[in-house]
């Protein structure tokens, strides 16, 4: 339960009343803020107790009784302290005739995006707001049409108006010159813009700019069943498939009351840690490309490719995709599937440790990787960044641990040892993720050896109790992901809200590439190796 002393202060700012919204679990606490001015007031004290920003969710609730439009800011515990699976919320309501708000970005910088995003989807304005470009929608865009109010007809194509160039960030003097970098790049990835402001090599600022592939993924949930939003949630992502998969599910769990057998737990987290297993193979040989080390890159392609075929056999697909279902899992693990798995992981765990023994020993890799992108500990602790990217800054921070699920629910958790390092460098994201693969390695054969027989899934039935909310983190590849779910009076899906670690950690590899050289970016970039679809949704 949240610390007595820490409800009482917000009490004490809070004109308004502090308890639990329907949904949430009891260790969560939310706090109705009577006025918009008592929100910054309630932040301070929320991060004079170690509590960082997980989210920001607005909805619109103007049909009902209240009429307003709706903030909820979403703290948990920071570095690992606190109450286990703990969330705070601060909840404020804004007038839909004039919607304001007080920004908090200048005294918790991680709401920078999150504001951003509200002033466009929403048309919430964040008062003294230092940026306040638009971040999700593009030149063009109709003043005046918010995406996510309730009047919004998302099935409607938007007439383009013109428009002048996206105001980017200008730095001016002798010597000082642009380099556009995108949004259309060399290989098979997805779009985004880079704005290179530097004096010769060394990088003055970056300025990025994404959402190129924003779907209106949230927009085209609402109103569905909560079973069909649910292969929606997983499509968000390629390679997070099973991470969003089981966010949601954890979230639309929490709604219905169902507690998932033990089986299923153990499988799920078997396929989150393969999903891990996979990407953290292919990251480290991305890192290995962008430093011009082509056999790293081969050999990291190559393990990520036999990952990815036994990924097949195990669940029908690549991605791990259809594996989970709202309540548990779709297919079991079969016992003569077993032995191809033991294989693959033992050769995968020889086959990192022998790329890493040669990463470790070629010295003009190491040059490459030492000291380069670097991202200071209090930077990521301000961001709010997530995964691996802060624990290579010294943040002590895992879902797994922090928001127990899957397998990790229960009396009897499995013993998670949480990799981090405090250089922050390129070179220290790259063996944290080397770490953390042998660690899933391991987790998954302890998930396997716990197995026992039993049920695949709990039926989630309808329809579920309206005005419910439920919020997970799951500990995806690259970080924490925060899902938030909330059912309308007829058992559909009202508003669903994603926050990826890609999100928060976009803003950190800005700050990071202005540490290093204009030629050393995509070696940066990669060593953060962030989802576009994941962030633009």
């Amino acid at each position: 339960m949240t610390d007595a002393a820490l409800t009482n202060a917000l009490r004490a700012c809070a004109a308004g009343s502090v308890g639990a919204e329907v949904g949430p679990r009891p260790s969560d606490l939310t706090v109705r803020l009577g006025r918009l001015d008592d929100l910054p007031a309630a932040a301070t004290v929320l991060s004079r107790y170690a509590m960082t920003l997980a989210t920001i969710v607005a909805t619109d609730e103007t049909a009902t009784p209240d009429g307003d439009l709706k903030v909820r800011y979403v703290f948990e515990p920071s570095q690992g302290v606190g109450e286990p699976d703990e969330f705070v919320t601060l909840l404020i309501s804004v007038d839909a005739a004039r919607p304001e708000v007080p920004s908090l970005t200048m005294a918790v910088p991680a709401a920078n995006w999150h504001e951003r995003e509200m002033q466009d989807l929403f048309g919430i304005v964040a008062i003294g707001h230092p940026d306040p470009r638009p971040l999700v929608v593009h030149d063009g865009w109709p003043r005046g049409v918010f995406p996510l109010r309730k009047a919004f007809d998302g099935s409607r194509r938007v007439p383009v108006e013109p428009a002048d160039e996206f105001p980017h960030l200008v730095a001016e003097g002798e010597g000082v010159f642009e380099i556009p970098v995108g949004p259309i790049h060399a290989g098979i990835i997805e779009p985004g813009h880079f704005r290179f402001t530097s004096v010769g090599e060394t990088v003055l600022h970056l300025d990025a700019r994404l959402f190129y592939t924003h779907r209106g993924l949230e927009k085209r949930m609402e109103g569905l069943s909560p079973l069909d939003a649910f292969y929606v949630a997983e499509r968000i992502c390629g390679v997070c498939s099973v991470a969003h998969g089981l966010g949601y599910c954890e979230a639309l769990e929490q709604i219905a009351g169902v507690d998932v057998p033990p089986r299923a737990r153990l499988i799920r987290s078997i396929a989150l840690e393969l999903e891990r297993l996979y990407n953290h193979a292919g990251d480290i040989g991305n890192m290995c490309a962008g430093a011009a080390f082509h056999y790293g890159s081969a050999t990291g392609m190559r393990l990520k490719e036999r990952l990815q075929q036994m990924n097949e056999q195990l669940a029908g697909n690549r991605f791990l995709r259809g594996l989970l279902v709202p309540g548990g899992v779709r297919l079991d693990l079969p016992d003569d599937l077993l032995g191809l798995l033991a294989a693959t992981l033992k050769d995968t765990l020889a086959g990192i440790d022998g790329l890493m023994g040669r990463i470790e020993a070629n010295p003009s890799v190491v040059d490459r990787l030492d000291d380069t992108g670097v991202l200071q500990h209090q930077a990521a602790v301000d961001l709010a960044v997530a995964g691996v990217a802060a624990r290579a800054s010294g943040v002590d921070r895992d879902a797994r641990r922090d928001h127990p699920h899957g397998a990790f629910v229960g009396p009897l958790p499995p013993d998670l040892h949480v990799v981090t390092a405090s250089e922050g460098d390129a070179m220290a994201r790259m063996t944290v993720r080397a770490l953390e693969a042998r660690e899933s390695i391991r987790l998954v054969g302890e998930f396997v050896r716990r197995l026992e027989p039993g049920p695949l899934q709990i039926p989630i039935v309808d329809p579920l109790p309206g005005g419910r909310i439920g919020i997970s983190a799951i500990e995806s590849p690259r970080g924490e992901a925060v899902h938030w779910l909330r059912i309308d009076a007829g058992g559909h899906v009202d508003r669903y809200h994603l926050r990826s670690p890609s999100y928060h950690n976009w803003p950190a590899v800005a700050l990071a590439a202005e540490t290093a050289i204009v030629p050393d970016f995509p070696l940066v970039n990669k060593s953060f190796e962030l989802c576009y679809s994941c962030t633009d949704r």
